[in-house]
């Protein structure tokens, strides 16, 4: 029945009421804090080095990256994803897979220290390349999509070696979750699950990361292998394709301004679907915060209740930490 018998208003009189009918909730445990794990030594300057494109970052040695982590589970927070920047690079990014690599260190020294706390690692080339890319390259600067698949599965299992909980390749890649999905179960690693980068789009939203993590292409972009922000309907064949190859979870990269892909790809898939608020949607926030022209916890609070309205089962956000504390406040 219309108004005047229908009046909406009603339930939304009272915090009580309010909170009766809210759908859509936002625990911390649904949150996933990015680390950036560097190679150096705990004694040095550079234990906790800030990254000035996004405030209250920083990249880690191994000892503050335990403490980060040991920080993330008392707040109740879903898990850690490792990011490493590494000391050395070569062409073919030899580091990823380096059973003393960043990660893999990374990986070992927080399954030590913090046993309960979940671990996923971000699979890719970009870091530990010379030239940027996520890919071994062929002789015209492409990346040679074939050449690369041993390479990822190769990393892949290095993390699973090492403790990771989960494997989450970002390099979009044809073909990557099969490869990696047959080196895992070849390797004994059968029950370690992958959250696929499934719809990476070419983003101008990534500028801060590229920073943080020292991956931006020393020539051209990454256009010819990430998606363009304009397709839809080619972002959920990739998804799909993905689900087909053995993909556990798959995630949507950007979040923020793909709030219809985030539904589309749960609606599709029924899987657990991963969204990652990135390095530039949270940059403009503490940009816009640090001018007061918003408020932090109001705005960040928004945008993630936002991500789980459209679909998302997990957040992965730079916010983790203070989202979790707010969210602590507020119950």
């Amino acid at each position: 029945m219309a108004f005047p018998q229908t009046r909406m208003r009603r339930l939304r009189s009272s915090a009580g009421l309010r909170g009766l009918v809210r759908e859509t909730d936002l625990r911390a445990g649904q949150l996933v804090l990015p680390l950036f794990v560097s190679s150096a030594t705990d004694a040095s300057a550079g234990a906790r080095e800030p990254i000035a494109a996004m405030p209250g970052v920083e990249r880690l040695a191994l000892s503050a990256a335990v403490e980060e982590a040991r920080l993330a589970a008392g707040l109740g927070l879903g898990a850690v994803m490792l990011f490493g920047i590494p000391a050395g690079k070569d062409e073919h990014g030899s580091g990823a897979w380096d059973e003393e690599g960043v990660v893999q260190l990374a990986v070992r020294a927080i399954r030590a220290e913090v046993p309960e706390l979940l671990i996923l690692t971000d699979v890719c080339l970009c870091e530990y390349t010379t030239h940027g890319h996520c890919g071994v390259l062929l002789e015209d600067g492409s990346v040679d999509n074939d050449a690369t698949l041993e390479l990822l599965a190769r990393t892949a299992v290095s993390h699973a070696r090492a403790g990771a909980d989960m494997v989450a390749p970002s390099d979009m890649m044809d073909g990557r979750v099969r490869a990696i999905r047959e080196e895992l179960d070849a390797e004994g690693f059968g029950e370690t699950p992958i959250l696929a980068y499934a719809a990476k789009f070419a983003s101008a939203f990534y500028g801060p990361f590229r920073e943080a993590a020292g991956s931006t292409p020393a020539f051209g972009d990454r256009r010819g292998y990430q998606l363009d922000p304009a397709n839809g309907r080619e972002a959920l064949r990739e998804v799909l394709l993905d689900v087909q190859e053995g993909a556990d979870m798959v995630m949507v990269k950007p979040a923020l301004a793909y709030g219809d892909l985030i539904s589309a790809v749960k609606r599709e898939t029924r899987l657990p679907v991963a969204a990652y608020n990135v390095s530039g949607e949270y940059s403009m926030v503490k940009a816009a915060a640090a001018a007061g022209h918003v408020d932090e916890r109001a705005i960040v609070l928004e945008i993630l209740t936002s991500l789980r309205r459209a679909g998302a089962d997990v957040l992965i956000t730079y916010h983790a930490k203070d989202a979790a504390r707010w969210l602590a406040a507020q119950s």
